[in-house]
């Protein structure tokens, strides 16, 4: 099998899509969501994001506006995948969607330079996620 062939033409198993050189996701994949590995990275990835937020009141009394959204824009993509891979029942969707309202308010007031409702919205969100992950 060679990697230059013509949209997977070579390959010994269908493929996903005529413009892909991959297979279709099987047993014989090496990722499985269902790998205790994977669940285990997802929760250290909202371990490290709850140590993050614990960044931002500092920043809010400072006044350092940017760093509070560099902070929330820097990590928090990676939470925002691992929290909507981690939730699995309707109550747990509903607190991740709730935490995700937190985080865009802090990041929102922020922008806005508004203090107090950064700060509120800060220690929100910090509860919020660990709302979250003791529903896990």
């Amino acid at each position: 099998m060679s990697e230059g062939a013509a949209y997977g033409t070579d390959q010994s198993a269908p493929l996903y899509s005529p413009y892909s050189v991959y297979s279709e996701a099987g047993e014989k994949s090496l990722y499985k969501s269902t790998d205790p590995s994977v669940v285990e990275k997802k929760k250290a990835v909202l371990a490290e994001s709850r140590k993050r937020l614990g960044k931002l009141p500092a920043y809010i009394e400072k006044k350092q506006w940017f760093n509070v959204s560099d902070e929330l824009a820097r990590y928090m993509y990676e939470t925002r995948g691992a929290t909507k891979f981690l939730a699995k029942t309707p109550a747990q969707k509903k607190a991740a969607t709730d935490f995700f309202k937190a985080m865009e308010k802090a990041d929102l007031s922020a922008r806005r330079k508004n203090g107090a409702a950064a700060m509120e919205a800060a220690n929100d969100s910090v509860a919020k996620l660990d709302a979250f992950v003791a529903s896990l």
